[in-house]
């Protein structure tokens, strides 16, 4: 997995590429749980993202929960047709704000 942060003011964009699962998930863990202090804004970039398990929709959920808390908005953009579906199926496409 490949994890680039691009932080603008309170602009945090984060750019995940390869597999995002039970391996992978704590580094985007801790990745996302360093950089939120004062961000208003959170966009996970996953035009690189190949699969995602549950343990990546579990990093997903924390950080809309701390974003939701902070008063921020948390965007999800680039997602492929396959991530999009697992979104579906597992109900986080009503949780989470995807473009």
């Amino acid at each position: 997995m490949t994890i680039n942060k691009i932080q603008n003011a309170d602009k945090l964009t984060i750019e995940v590429g390869g597999r995002l699962d039970t391996v992978t998930a704590p580094e985007l863990e801790s990745e996302v749980k360093s950089s939120l202090d004062g961000v208003a804004e959170l966009t996970f970039d996953f035009k690189d993202l190949e699969y995602i398990s549950s343990a990546g929709l579990r990093v997903l959920l924390t950080a809309q929960k701390k974003i939701n808390d902070n008063g921020g908005k948390m965007i999800v953009t680039g997602a492929s047709e396959d991530i999009l579906d697992i979104f579906e199926i597992t109900g986080f496409s009503a949780i989470l704000n995807v473009e």
